[in-house]
Formats: structure tokens, sequence, C-alpha cells
């Protein structure tokens, strides 16, 4: 949204672009590694144990830095959102 010649940012849209690059590295490295994404993901968000997800390509330390609730709440809204 452009106002008065200044840019304008949602946050929250930063946030969800934030979140996709991680999920699809966490998902890419998941996979490369032979596990089934969708339990070790669920088994993070469920349990907050980082060991759930592979320290290949740097997945650990990149989901650890997205809060928990709001991964889950990116989560919902897109399954809702396709539904």
């Amino acid at each position: 949204m452009i106002d008065q010649g200044t840019i304008m940012f949602e946050v929250d849209n930063e946030k969800a672009q934030k979140i996709d690059s991680v999920m699809r590295n966490v998902h890419k490295a998941l996979v490369e590694k032979g596990y089934n994404p969708i339990n070790q993901i669920v088994g993070y968000v469920m349990s907050g144990d980082p060991t759930y997800i592979t320290s290949h390509r740097e997945a650990r330390n990149a989901i650890q830095k997205i809060e928990r609730d709001e991964l889950l709440e990116e989560l919902v809204r897109r399954y809702l959102n396709s539904i």
C-alpha cells in the first residue's frame, strides 16, 4: 500500500513469508534425510522438542527462530483458507 510516497508493509505478510521460507527448507531437509515431514513437524509443534527437526540444512536452527504459536497459527490459517 502506498500512502503519500511511503510504502507500508503488512507485518503479518512478512511473517507469513518468513514462515513459508523456513517451512520449505525444513520440509526439504526432512525429506532428504528420509523422515516423514508431517509426523516430525507435528511432533515438534506439540512438544517443543527441537530434535524432531533434523539439523540438516540448518533446518532445526531456522524453525526455532519462529515462535511455535505463530507457526501453528499460520498453519491453521492456511488450512482454513484452503477449505
